[in-house]
């Protein structure tokens, strides 16, 4: 399990608007998501396949404001969800979204809540 962090959410009542916003003020690039209400946020140089160029790059994305996207979230990247939310209940933690496929092999996303309340995602890369 890496445990970096490795993208985070806003939500947004109107995700439009905040595209905008974004863009506008921190010249972020955007690309929606066509099957999903999503929109994939570039915050810093990236390839033709969107992959960052540079280390210490953090992307992340813009939704539609609902549960569990209620405030901000964390992603921290891990090797196995399974295994991740096996020591965050261990811990304290419990899971609120059970392991998803995100988009098409794009990977997989859960969320869960802290020992304190917060909302915090978890991704898994797909296998190659």
């Amino acid at each position: 399990m890496s445990g970096e962090v490795g993208h985070f959410e806003i939500p947004a009542d109107n995700t439009e608007r905040a595209r905008k916003f974004y863009s506008a003020t921190f010249g972020w690039k955007m690309t929606q998501m066509p099957d999903m209400d999503y929109t994939m946020v570039a915050t810093g140089a990236t390839d033709d396949k969107g992959m960052p160029k540079e280390a210490g790059y953090i992307g992340g994305g813009i939704g539609q404001r609902g549960d569990p996207l209620a405030h901000p979230v964390v992603t921290i990247i891990v090797d196995d969800i399974g295994a991740a939310a096996k020591k965050i209940e261990k811990n304290g933690g419990k899971i609120i979204r059970e392991k998803q496929s995100v988009g098409t092999n794009m990977g997989f996303a859960a969320y869960f809540k802290d020992c304190e309340g917060n909302v915090v995602g978890l991704y898994q890369a797909p296998k190659m």
